[in-house]
């Protein structure tokens, strides 16, 4: 069966394979540039611990991690606008955010093809390659401690340091067995290595984190930094100023009109050129355009689907696609939205609130032709919807969602729900909790609504879950072995799989967590890294026909269908003096989206600053970045939602040129 064997694709994607020699050749490296070790890292006072706004209040998770990216960048780098240009500044940018990458890491985003990475590509590098955890070195070594005394003979550590893995040179060995804490008569000791690697690591990080955070020049030349307090924790007023363009002489006038206005003027004094958008959203402010019915929609013909948006380990969405066939000429109608799964009393449905909609697209004469024909733009609650005229074709039906309330979770898990147990016989069961997530892991891949998994359907599950597919030899087998109706698997057979895959590695839970993170799910069994939804399409003519044809990430022809939108219906803004470079805002009722348009026939990079907007949210998760736009091209540049729809929202936003 395909299930089998998904603990060790999960666990190789989830950690990695570890190889111990590459702490062991970078350490003396990592010592060399580290502070002294006899300080007592305990004692150190840290400037990030200690500023006021620390103080006042606590870092997220995620403003945590994007210091330490900018600490580490900066370690290397004047500025985070600064490209990495070689192999050798990527490997030191990563060591200095306690990284330690072999050269087949390094290889792998440095290829070839590569010119440059910029600041946001070391963040995403970041969030992929883990740090490696004392356990995981312990355990590497163990597996090579023949005699279970916490050490390896300098005999045998050098005859794996120089012809295993990635081989080590005499000198590097060398500098290994002279450190003189871990080495004594003729042996390595690896236990007090690992403890010594962990802490020489961590103490450079914060090093460099304390480093940022005494420059205080450093936070305001950040390409895709943070700012220094969200919006939601700003409990400042913020200024409504009408808008316009930034010129030089508005500068000193604003100077001096408090910190956070100073604080952004300060920054847009070295642009060639800004441009700000402000617009003032009500509460609730979907009054205007509310999605009704067709009158007659009872007498239409009508058909669904449902999918998924995942969340990726490195923050990208990927959601399944569709082909949509019409026959005939038709009025249509099409809506979108959050599946309503059995919600348990006390635990929180996030989904339910992720903004949704569809894209529809034309195909003409091949999939790579199509046209934009419209969007679900209105809306009415969760549901967001379209209504118009078709023409008979085929047409490929695009989910999105901006990424604003669909983000990785930081809150920390205390207690991991338990998935499977043993009555007094021994017998292994799993547990009411495990089964009621079964089922709507089940409600989610049974796409087509009829209680049933198709293969075609349970294909779609098997590639999300372990990168494999079930072929029709398997899924005979399937048949044979668990309860089926027409070929298709039943909801009892999909609990009975799962049992199965549960005794086949004699309760032990590792394959069955696999699933879970994959399908979305945290150790809690809370949904809260993907969002099911259900499309519903209605014709008057004929009935619409529709498939699910395959699941990828949210963008190349959705970015092309988006820009194409906001530029068609957006209110466009030139860059003074720089006529081919325009910024296009277009307002919705729930959302704000903006797209930059580059005519020249340069590549240009536009520093974007959202610190003056109010009750917002954008799916960067950064009120400050920069982004690079090619030459002759568009690029989706950000989603902007409220952060509480009951409120007013303000969206204030500085577009500036830096290059």
């Amino acid at each position: 069966m395909v299930i089998k064997g998904k603990a060790e694709v999960g666990c190789a994607a989830v950690t990695g394979s570890r190889n111990p020699w590459r702490e062991l050749a970078v350490l003396p490296r990592v010592m060399a540039i580290s502070p002294g070790r006899d300080a007592t890292f305990s004692s150190q006072k840290s400037a990030l611990s200690e500023s006021p706004r620390t103080k006042k209040f606590p870092l997220t998770e995620e403003e945590i991690f994007y210091m330490n990216c900018r600490a580490a960048y900066l370690t290397v780098f004047k500025s985070s606008l600064e490209n990495i240009i070689s192999k050798e500044q990527l490997y030191l940018a990563l060591q200095h955010a306690g990284r330690n990458p072999s050269q087949k890491t390094i290889n792998k985003y440095w290829t070839p093809q590569t010119a440059k990475l910029n600041f946001d590509d070391f963040c995403i590098i970041l969030r992929k390659e883990k740090p490696t955890s004392k356990a995981e070195l312990l355990k590497s070594f163990k597996q090579l401690d023949v005699n279970d005394d916490g050490s390896i003979l300098h005999t045998d550590l050098y005859k794996l340091l120089t012809k295993r893995g990635e081989k080590m040179t005499r000198e590097e060995v060398n500098a290994v067995i002279s450190l003189a804490d871990v080495n004594a008569d003729g042996k390595f000791d690896y236990i007090k290595f690992c403890k010594l690697y962990v802490t020489t690591i961590e103490q450079c990080l914060k090093t460099t984190v304390e480093k940022l955070e005494v420059d205080s020049k450093l936070r305001h030349q950040q390409f895709g930094s943070h700012t220094e307090g969200s919006p939601e924790r700003d409990p400042s007023p913020v200024p409504k100023p009408s808008p316009r363009i930034i010129r030089k002489t508005d500068q000193e006038t604003f100077s001096n009109k408090g910190d956070t206005s100073s604080s952004l003027l300060a920054t847009t004094r070295k642009f060639k050129t800004s441009v700000s958008f402000t617009i003032t959203m009500g509460a609730n402010s979907n009054r205007n355009s509310k999605l009704t019915e067709p009158n007659s929609i009872k007498e239409w013909q009508c058909v669904q689907s449902k999918g998924c948006f995942f969340l990726e380990e490195d923050g990208e969405i990927i959601s399944h696609q569709y082909r949509m066939q019409i026959a005939q000429r038709s009025m249509v109608y099409l809506t979108i939205k959050p599946l309503n799964l059995s919600q348990v009393e006390g635990k929180p449905s996030p989904w339910l609130s992720v903004d949704t909609a569809l894209y529809i697209l034309k195909e003409n004469e091949s999939q790579a032709n199509l046209q934009l024909m419209c969007f679900t733009e209105l809306r009415n609650r969760e549901v967001f919807g379209w209504t118009g005229e078709l023409g008979p074709g085929i047409y490929w039906l695009i989910p999105s969602t901006t990424g604003c309330r669909l983000r990785k979770e930081i809150k920390p898990i205390t207690e991991e729900a338990q998935l499977v147990y043993r009555d007094g016989t021994g017998e292994l069961f799993l547990t009411k909790e495990f089964r009621s997530t079964l089922s709507d892991i089940f409600e989610v891949i049974d796409l087509d609504g009829n209680g049933l998994l198709s293969l075609e359907e349970y294909n779609f599950f098997e590639l999300r879950t372990s990168g494999e597919k079930c072929d029709e030899d398997a899924w005979a087998v399937c048949r044979d072995n668990f309860d089926t109706k027409k070929n298709e698997l039943t909801r009892q057979g999909f609990m009975d799989l799962n049992l199965m895959e549960a005794n086949d590695r004699e309760g032990d839970p590792r394959d069955l967590w696999v699933t879970l993170h994959s399908m979305g799910y945290n150790k809690a069994l809370e949904l809260t890294e993907a969002c099911p939804f259900i499309i519903n399409i209605y014709a008057d003519k004929c009935k619409p026909r529709i498939k699910a044809v395959h699941m990828e990430a949210c963008s190349g022809q959705l970015e092309k269908a988006i820009c194409k939108s906001v530029l068609n219906k957006g209110d466009a803004r030139v860059m003074d003096g720089y006529e081919n470079i325009i910024v296009h805002t277009y307002k919705r009722d729930t959302w704000i989206t903006s797209v930059i348009e580059n005519k020249s026939d340069n590549k240009v990079i536009i520093h974007i600053n959202n610190e003056l907007s109010k009750n917002c949210i954008n799916n960067r998760g950064l009120n400050i970045f920069a982004v690079e736009v090619a030459p002759k091209s568009t690029m989706v540049c950000q989603h902007v939602m409220p952060l509480n729809e009951r409120q007013e929202w303000i969206y204030y936003c500085v577009y500036s040129l830096i290059s």
